[in-house]
C-alpha cells in the first residue's frame, strides 16, 4: 500500500517504485493505487506526478538500455494496465488522465510478443470506449507522431491506427474538421514505413494496411452521416486516401509484391466505387483531378500535401485492375471496355502514357510492378491504327512531345537496367510501339531527340537501327504508292527518306562535341551509323535515286572527309595499340572494332566509287 505522511497527504517517494524487492507487478499497482488517491485527494499537482510516476514505471520495463527485457514481466504490467482500467471500481478522471500518455508508452511493448501487442490493443481499445473521442483522436496522433520518429517497425503503429479507426466512428460532430485533423499523422506513419520495407516485418506491414482499410471504411461510414458540401468534401477526401495507400502498398520491395498484397490492393478498390472513381477516370487523370479541386477548396492545412501519390495511387489502382481480374471486379468497372475506348482515340492514349510515366520513371517500384505497367501500356497500343490522323488537329503535339519523351526515356533506362530479359524485351517492344504511333515529322524528330541525349552507346545503336526501319518503310510507301493520286503528301514527302536521316549519321560519325567518337566505347552506336550510311549509299545508287541527298558530290566529299577518313585513322591507331596487349580485355576490344572496321572499309568504297561517278 501507498504510505501516507502523517497529516493524512499522500507521499509519493514513499512508494519506492525502484525497490528492487517487491515483484514489478506489485510495484505498479501501487503506483495505480497511488494515482487513484492523489486524485481523490484533489491535489492537481500529486496527480500529475501520480501519472508520470506510472508512466516512469512501464517506461523502465521496456528501456532500450536493459540487456534483456523480461517478457513475462512485460506482459503481466500490460495486464495489471488493462485491469486497472476495465475496473468497475477505476475513477474516470483517473482513467482519462491516464489516457493522456499510456498510448504512447504501451505501443513500446507490442514488438516483444504477439500477447503484449494483443494487451495493448486491448488498453487502447478500453480507451477508446471510455474516454472522449475527440481527445483520444489528438492522442492517438500524437503518440504515432511521437513513436515514428523512434521507429519505423509497423507493430508499433497497428494498435495506433486501429484505435484511430475505431474513434473515427464514435465522433459525433465536426467529422470532416477531425478526419482532416488526423490523416496527415495516419499518412505520414503509413509513409514511412513503406519506405522502410523490411522482408522480416512483411506480416506487420500487411497488418498495418490492413488498419489503413480499415480507417477508410470508417471514413466511407461518416460520409453516410453527412450531406451536400461537406460529404463532397469527404468523398473525395476518401478518394484520395484510398489512391495514396494503393501507392504506398505498391512501393513495397518485398518479394512477389503481386501475390501478397493483391487482396490488400483488392480490399482499397472497394472503396473506389464509393468515390465516385472510375477505371477511365482513374487513368485518364480526370477522377483524381476533381477530387484534388474539391479538397483545395477548403484547404486551409495544407491537407493535400499529404496525397502526394495519389496521382500515382491513380495509375496503380488501374495497372492492379489489370493484373488482377478479382480487383477490377472489387472496382465495379470493366477494364478490357475502357482500354478499347483508348485504344481508339490517339490523344487518350497519349494522356495514359503520361499518366504512366511516374511509375516507370520511379525507382520506388519494384520490376515487378514496372513489368506489368509496360505490359498494360503495350495492351494500349496494341491494335492501333498508327495510319490514322483523323483527330491530329486536336492534338497540340508542342505539349505532348516532352511527356512523351520522358516516357521513353524511362523505358529506355528499363532496358538497360532491367536483370529480367523479358522485361528488357517488353519494354523495347513497347517503346517501338509508342515511337510508331506518332505521326511520321514527329516519330523522326522524337528519335533523333532520343539519339542526342542518350547516354548509352547500346541504346544510341538501337535507336539508329530504328531510323533504318522507318527509311525502309517510308521508301517502300513511296514506292508502292508512286501511281496513287490520292496520296497524302506526308507520305511522299516523310523525313527518313530525306537528308534529315545523313544528319543523324553525322552526329555519331562526327559528335557534336567535336572529334571523331571515342573507341571502342562507341563502337555500337559506330557501327549502326556505318550501317546505316551504307544502306542509304546503296538504296540510293542501285534505285538511281538521290532522295537523301548523299550522291551528291559535296555530301560524298564531307563524308569522305570528315566521317570516314578520321574514323579510319582511329580504328587503326586503336587497332595497333591493341595487338600489344594479349589481355581478355584486348580480346573484347577486337571483337568490337572488326565488325566496325569491316564496314568502313566497305563505306570507304562505296564513297570512293560513287564519287568516280558523280558531277
Amino acid at each position: 500500500m501507498a504510505a501516507e505522511s502523517p497529516s493524512g497527504e499522500l507521499n509519493l517517494g514513499e512508494i519506492e517504485l525502484q525497490d528492487p524487492s517487491p515483484p514489478p507487478s506489485l510495484r505498479l499497482k501501487a503506483a495505480l493505487d497511488a494515482c487513484s488517491k492523489s486524485f481523490e485527494s484533489g491535489d492537481l499537482g500529486k496527480s500529475d506526478e501520480a501519472v508520470a510516476a506510472v508512466v516512469s514505471f512501464l517506461d523502465s520495463i521496456v528501456d532500450p538500455g536493459n540487456a534483456a527485457i523480461d517478457d513475462a514481466v512485460a506482459q503481466n504490467a500490460l495486464e495489471e494496465i488493462h485491469h486497472y482500467l476495465s475496473s468497475a471500481s477505476s475513477n474516470q478522471t483517473v482513467v482519462e488522465a491516464l489516457s493522456l500518455e499510456l498510448p504512447k508508452v504501451v505501443v513500446k511493448f507490442v514488438a516483444l510478443s504477439d500477447r503484449c501487442r494483443e494487451i495493448a490493443e486491448s488498453i487502447i481499445d478500453h480507451l477508446v470506449a471510455t474516454c472522449s473521442p475527440r481527445d483520444l483522436l489528438s492522442i492517438l496522433c500524437e503518440a504515432s507522431d511521437t513513436q515514428i520518429r523512434v521507429s519505423k517497425s509497423p507493430s508499433y503503429f497497428i494498435p495506433l491506427l486501429g484505435g484511430i479507426s475505431k474513434v473515427f466512428l464514435c465522433i459525433q460532430r465536426r467529422h470532416l474538421e477531425q478526419v482532416k485533423a488526423a490523416l496527415p499523422a495516419i499518412l505520414e506513419v503509413l509513409y514511412a514505413c513503406s519506405s522502410e520495407s523490411d522482408d522480416e516485418e512483411k506480416d506487420n506491414y500487411q497488418d498495418l494496411f490492413s488498419t489503413a482499410v480499415g480507417i477508410g471504411t470508417s471514413i466511407q461510414a461518416i460520409c453516410g452521416k453527412m450531406v451536400g458540401r461537406r460529404k463532397e468534401e469527404l468523398h473525395a477526401i476518401l478518394g484520395l486516401y484510398v489512391l495514396q495507400n494503393i501507392a504506398l502498398v505498391s512501393r513495397s520491395k518485398h518479394a512477389n509484391i503481386i501475390s501478397s498484397y493483391c487482396s490488400l490492393v483488392l480490399r482499397f478498390s472497394e472503396l473506389l466505387p464509393f468515390c465516385g472513381f472510375s477505371f477511365y477516370g482513374l487513368i485518364m487523370g480526370s477522377d483524381v483531378s476533381s477530387a484534388i479541386d474539391e479538397v483545395s477548396k477548403e484547404d486551409d492545412n495544407g491537407l493535400l500535401a499529404c496525397f502526394s501519390l495519389a496521382v500515382n495511387g491513380a495509375a496503380l489502382a488501374v495497372i492492379w485492375g489489370y493484373i488482377n481480374n478479382e480487383v477490377a471486379k472489387a472496382a465495379g468497372d470493366q477494364l478490357t471496355a475502357v482500354l478499347d475506348k483508348i485504344r481508339s482515340n490517339r490523344s487518350e492514349r497519349w494522356q495514359v502514357i503520361g499518366m504512366l510515366k511516374p511509375i516507370l520513371s520511379s525507382i520506388d517500384y519494384s520490376w515487378e510492378i514496372k513489368y506489368h505497367c509496360i505490359d498494360l501500356l503495350a495492351s494500349i497500343m496494341d491494335g492501333t491504327n498508327t495510319e490514322e490522323h483523323n483527330d491530329d488537329n486536336d492534338i497540340d503535339f508542342s505539349s505532348v512531345m516532352p511527356s512523351l519523351f520522358t516516357t521513353l526515356q524511362a523505358i529506355q533506362r528499363i532496358m538497360i537496367s532491367a536483370s529480367d530479359a523479358s522485361i528488357r524485351k517488353k519494354a523495347f517492344a513497347t517503346l517501338r510501339k509508342i515511337i510508331s504511333d506518332l505521326p511520321s515529322s514527329h516519330r523522326f524528330d522524337m528519335l533523333k531527340v532520343l539519339i542526342t541525349n542518350s547516354n548509352s552507346p547500346s541504346m544510341i545503336a538501337i535507336l539508329i537501327d530504328l531510323v533504318r526501319e522507318e527509311i525502309v518503310a517510308e521508301r517502300n510507301q513511296g514506292t508502292s504508292s508512286e501511281n496513287c493520286l490520292d496520296i497524302h503528301v506526308e507520305k511522299r514527302k516523310g523525313p527518313f527518306w530525306s537528308s534529315y536521316a545523313l544528319d543523324l549519321v553525322g552526329l555519331v560519325l562526327k559528335p557534336p562535341k567535336g572529334g571523331p567518337p571515342s573507341l571502342p566505347e562507341d563502337s555500337d552506336p559506330v557501327l549502326s551509323a556505318l550501317n546505316l550510311f551504307r544502306f542509304i549509299l546503296i538504296m540510293e545508287s542501285t534505285g538511281k535515286t538521290n532522295h537523301t541527298g548523299v550522291l551528291t558530290k559535296s555530301t560524298l566529299q564531307m563524308a569522305y572527309t570528315e566521317w570516314l577518313l578520321p574514323l579510319r585513322t582511329l580504328v587503326a591507331g586503336v587497332s595497333a595499340e591493341n595487338e600489344k596487349d594479349e589481355s581478355e580485355l584486348a580480346d573484347r576490344i577486337f571483337c568490337a572494332l572488326n565488325p566496325v572496321q569491316l564496314v568502313l572499309y566497305r563505306c570507304i568504297e562505296l564513297v570512293e566509287d560513287n564519287l568516280k561517278h558523280s558531277k
